[in-house]
Parts: structure tokens; sequence; C-alpha cells
């Protein structure tokens, strides 16, 4: 049993074309989370015994992560700039790097929906950023390095 830490996890951003990627490795990120739930639909009868039943629908993604607020990082640079601009960023979001064979994850064109900078007195700066796949002729996909 190999148990996956959270510090091997890993973004990469695409600064190629989506057919042709050019993977570069996020490093400035600190603590993140991938979320992945579903939303539900309501299929409840009479002939429920009284039970609500619900079935799985659509699925969210979000991607948030902090990364300390450095001037000469081009990736928070990156960041920054297309959430100015509203535009979409190529990620994939992994458990391991993206050449390790089995690595799993999500890929998607994200927009970013959130960034918040945290000014701690005893601490560096922190932006905070919230990812969420966007309307693209590529659509979100799971993962699996072969």
């Amino acid at each position: 049993m190999t148990v996956k830490l959270g510090m091997n996890a890993k973004c990469y951003r695409n600064t190629g074309t989506y057919g042709t990627p050019t993977w570069v490795l996020m490093n400035n990120i600190r603590d993140a989370t991938l979320a992945d739930s579903m939303a539900e639909a309501d299929v409840t009868r009479r002939a429920s015994g009284g039970f609500r039943e619900m079935e799985p629908t659509t699925r969210e993604v979000a991607y948030d992560y902090d990364a300390v607020n450095v001037d000469s990082d081009t990736e928070v640079a990156a960041v920054l700039a297309a959430y100015a601009a509203r535009t979409a960023m190529d990620l994939e979001i992994l458990d391991g790097l993206i050449a390790t064979p089995g690595s799993t994850g999500v890929r998607a064109r994200f927009k970013v929906f959130k960034r918040e900078r945290s000014e701690e007195l005893d601490n560096a700066q922190m932006l905070s950023f919230t990812f969420k796949p966007c309307q693209d002729a590529n659509p979100p996909a799971e993962v699996t390095i072969a």
C-alpha cells in the first residue's frame, strides 16, 4: 500500500495548445483542495415507501489553493492576469507527477473566480485562488497518466 501525500500532488499550467500541451509545474502552491461533487435530482415517487430518492446529475469541480505572494513568480502573475482579464487557463491537477504512470486527476479549462490576499502580522502575505471549469470546446476530463 502506498500512501499519497498532499505535498506530492501537482498542478500544471499548459502554455502550449490544447492538442500539443507544454506543461509548466506551478511550484508556489502551499495548501490546495480539489473539490468534486455531484448535483442531485430528486426522483422520489409514491413507491419510494416514504423515503426520498436521489440520483446524481452534473459534476461540479473547483480547485482552491494558497500561494506565497512573491513578486517574481511568473505562475502567480499568469493567474492574476487571467483573473483580471477573465480568461481561461488549461490546468491539469494530479495526485502525483505528470511523468509518473498512474498519477490521476482532472484536466480542464478553468477560470479564476476568486482571489484573496491575507496579510497576517506574523506571516508572509498569502494569495488564495478558486478555479472552476468554464465553457470550452474541450470539456473537463478525468485523467490517468499512462
